[in-house]
């Protein structure tokens, strides 16, 4: 029995993933997981192959990124291999992608994903094209492949429609890491407050703990130290409130780095001192070693 037959439009799941996506970008990834669980319990009841297939896949995109993803792999797997499903297909290859890449399989990631732009194309959605460019972009730019990074991005944004969105926020900050690195700085701010402002107005708290991460570097570069530890604090402030242990790690040494350019050493202490204790308690001369380097040339935000 489909879900038409009874009586459950597809639009009741597609406004479960609504509320689910939203959840995600707000950085209240146990909600959305709740959330996309009741899409997958009533596919279930309806006995929609498809639907189950879809849901579970959108659940499973909400584990991967709470970093629970392993377990969910296998799944998307056979999702992928049985190939019953274009949408399907294509959901699974770009959840397997987000996996790889969190977990910083950069390389398998670039694979999946581009398995998802193939799919996205037989599809002709160009949101889901503008997704699949835009991840792509996310891996070549984690393994410090710029200029190519920036052309995906590029695409991607020329395949969004130009209304606000939430991803059109973050590929605009994506963008804008990129022109930062390219030594275009002028061209790197017009993108990175655009990508903030849009994520901002959207609620999308996780995104913009990025672009505000990437502001911060962008200041550095420029030798705008005051601003960098002012968007640096509200990142580190943002990404304590999600637990987001990664960004405070990120936060943190840009912070250092802002305070030690800036003279104040004994700030620039205090944040590698707590990045020491709470990331690298091993390594006892972090604090001394990190003042006498360029931390800009050790972090790549986006990797």
């Amino acid at each position: 029995m489909s879900s038409a037959q009874a009586g459950r439009p597809d639009s009741i799941f597609e406004e479960i993933r609504h509320r689910g996506q939203e959840a995600i970008d707000a950085g209240r990834l146990e909600e959305a997981v709740a959330i996309l669980q009741t899409a997958v319990d009533l596919a279930i009841q309806e006995g929609d192959a498809r639907l189950v297939d879809l849901t579970r896949c959108n659940r499973a995109a909400a584990m991967v990124e709470l970093g629970r993803g392993e377990s969910e792999v296998p799944h998307l797997r056979e999702v992928l291999v049985r190939n019953g499903d274009l949408v399907n297909c294509r959901l699974a290859a770009y959840t397997i992608a987000r996996h790889y890449e969190i977990t910083k399989n950069y390389k398998k990631a670039l694979f999946y994903a581009r398995i998802t732009l193939d799919r996205s194309r037989l599809l002709g959605r160009p949101d889901w094209l503008a997704s699949s460019h835009n991840l792509i972009g996310n891996n070549l730019l984690a393994e410090s492949f710029v200029a190519e990074a920036a052309a995906a991005y590029e695409t991607a944004l020329g395949l969004l429609p130009y209304e606000p969105s939430p991803a059109r926020g973050q590929v605009l900050d994506n963008l804008g890491y990129c022109r930062v690195l390219q030594r275009r700085p002028e061209e790197a701010y017009h993108l990175l407050y655009a990508g903030l402002q849009l994520l901002r107005s959207f609620g999308a708290r996780k995104p913009e703990v990025s672009a505000r991460l990437d502001l911060c570097f962008a200041h550095l570069e420029t030798g705008r130290y005051r601003l960098a530890r002012r968007q640096g604090a509200c990142a580190l402030a943002l990404a304590e409130s999600l637990g987001d242990r990664a960004a405070m790690k990120n936060a943190l040494y840009l912070l250092g780095e802002a305070a030690n350019l800036n003279g104040d050493t004994d700030a620039a202490i205090g944040y590698f001192t707590r990045l020491h204790a709470e990331f690298f308690p091993e390594d006892v001369y972090l604090p001394e070693f990190l003042l006498a380097v360029d931390i800009r040339t050790l972090v790549n935000l986006h990797a």
